[in-house]
């Protein structure tokens, strides 16, 4: 007994210090990013255009560019990646092809964002000809954040108790009607989660936009879904090295709004999924 009891203190000692050693750079990043990039965010920096080169003015052509890309993400990923996990999850036998089917999506979430990039570039960009665009820019995200938002639909679909669709059965309900008042409700919280995660990766991220929307310096805002824009990951990249003499101040506050921005999203999400939680009975 005395022997089980020590190597469970050992574990949870072992399991705190991962813990720590794990939050204490990623605090310390924080506060610098805080530290430095807090002073520059003034209203003007976060609506102004930027001037000077970049090297002064603000960043709200990066802002809403960011925006519209993330917008846009959703509107093509989010629909298209639960409507194929309730598919896979609900509908679809276990045979050859679902298995098959089940292995790409893993394998396709830990493809390196720099080729669904150059896929974009390839497809969206040059065949389909849609240019340098949002367009062009969301629907590559969208592809790229499709496989986390399938597998955590399943896993969010999957929790839902089996007995919750015998009883809907059984009361006559179409296996739809079953999908759609019984079980999506149930797995609302757990939907959210992997959405909003998906789209946090999507805001972050530069490779993909290099290649199908980012522009280097444009100081108006978007028109329409087929224009360039700017975006804040690839704007905090330009910053940093292509633009001599910017100001630390302007860098940090850059990253500062990316991060924040990414924090609303997440806390957006927290707080929904906190309310459909309370809604449950099991």
């Amino acid at each position: 007994m005395r022997d089980t009891q020590r190597t469970e203190r050992i574990a949870f000692a072992v399991l705190l210090i991962a813990t720590i050693i794990v939050i204490i750079p990623v605090g310390l990043i924080v506060l610098l990013v805080l530290w430095r990039g807090l002073p520059a965010l003034t209203p003007e920096f976060l609506l102004a255009m930027p001037r000077d080169g970049m090297r002064a003015g603000g960043i709200f052509p990066a802002i809403v560019g960011t925006f519209y890309l993330t917008l846009g993400t959703a509107a093509f990923a989010i629909p298209f990646g639960i409507l194929a996990a309730i598919y896979l999850n609900e509908y679809a036998g276990q045979n050859w092809l679902t298995r098959v089917i089940e292995i790409a999506i893993i394998n396709l979430a830990g493809v390196p964002s720099i080729v669904y990039g150059l896929f974009g570039l390839g497809l969206f960009v040059t065949f389909l000809g849609f240019g340098a665009s949002i367009l062009a820019g969301s629907l590559t995200l969208s592809i790229m954040t499709l496989p986390v938002i399938i597998t955590a639909t399943r896993e969010a679909l999957s929790t839902v108790p089996r007995s919750f669709r015998e009883v809907s059965f059984s009361l006559g309900a179409s296996r739809w009607q079953t999908v759609r008042h019984v079980v999506l409700p149930n797995a609302i919280p757990g939907i959210l989660t992997g959405t909003i995660l998906g789209l946090s990766r999507a805001a972050g991220e530069t490779a993909p936009i290099l290649f199908t929307v980012a522009a280097f310096y444009l100081p108006r805002l978007p028109q329409s879904v087929y224009d360039q824009a700017m975006a804040l990951p690839y704007h905090i990249y330009v910053l940093s090295t292509q633009v001599p003499n910017v100001s630390v101040k302007i860098q940090y506050g850059t990253v500062l709004a990316l991060v924040l921005m990414v924090f609303l999203l997440n806390i957006t999400a927290s707080v929904i999924r906190a309310k459909f939680r309370k809604r449950k009975t099991w």
